[in-house]
């Protein structure tokens, strides 16, 4: 019986959409503690940098996930700073209630129905997604009621899903705070130094940006700020 079980265990599989960030790294070492055999996804997409896909393929060798990088330009649309150079990265922090200039329009819709595609095709349980509706910058697509629809969706939309097998949207970082993720991704070996979170393609992260800003607070808060930027070590001494 044992024997059984962890053969099946092996072959449990899940796609985790990997962008090579302090959050969606995290979620993919708990897809792994969870026993699933992972398949990173992550996309070309027109992003100012590729600094990120280079940090996703190191973080996927680390936890023994296949990779996947797919082209899928929807930058070229134009309407985000993380995707049209003639727009400046906001460094002024975030104002509640108004979607920054970062949000790329459709990227996360986009990104799980791809994610949902290569589950159905490859037979995969679960697609995770690093999303958090806590420490987020105020996008649309990163709250739970967004994700709920979206699996009333794929349900609906995909033979798998019709044949009650349908993969199953998995956030597990949705509710955390960033300091928590930052936590629970050391607690899990997840190799922080390698993650890149920063809007900036830059050799170093910019420290300054929205995304650098929220995760310097977090590493400094849960007591690792030699693994913040310089400029947020610079800015505590």
């Amino acid at each position: 019986m044992t024997e059984t079980h962890e053969t099946v265990q092996t072959h449990r599989r899940a796609v985790v959409l990997l962008s090579g960030g302090l959050d969606s790294s995290t979620t993919l070492a708990m897809a792994v503690r969870e026993g699933y055999s992972c398949t990173g996804l992550s996309f070309r997409y027109g992003q100012r940098h590729t600094v990120e896909l280079e940090r996703a393929a190191q973080i996927a060798r680390h936890f023994g996930a296949d990779h996947r990088v797919i082209d899928i330009n929807i930058g070229s649309f134009g309407g985000s700073a993380l995707t049209d150079a003639a727009m400046t990265v906001p460094t002024d922090g975030t104002e509640d209630g108004v979607i920054p200039s970062t949000y790329v329009p459709g990227r996360n819709t986009v990104f799980i129905a791809v994610g949902l595609s290569l589950a159905e095709a490859i037979g995969a349980e679960r697609v995770y997604l690093g999303i958090n509706a806590v420490d987020y910058s105020g996008y649309p697509d990163c709250r739970p009621e967004y994700l709920a629809a979206f699996q009333t969706l794929a349900d609906l939309a995909t033979r798998a899903g019709l044949e009650g097998r349908g993969a199953v949207l998995t956030a597990p970082l949705v509710s955390m705070t960033k300091t928590d993720i930052v936590k629970a991704a050391l607690e899990l070996g997840v190799p922080v130094a390698w993650t890149w979170s920063c809007y900036q393609g830059g050799e170093e992260p910019c420290g300054v940006c929205d995304s650098c800003r929220i995760r310097d607070r977090a590493l400094i808060e849960a007591g690792h700020p030699e693994l913040a930027t310089r400029h947020a070590q610079a800015q505590t001494h």
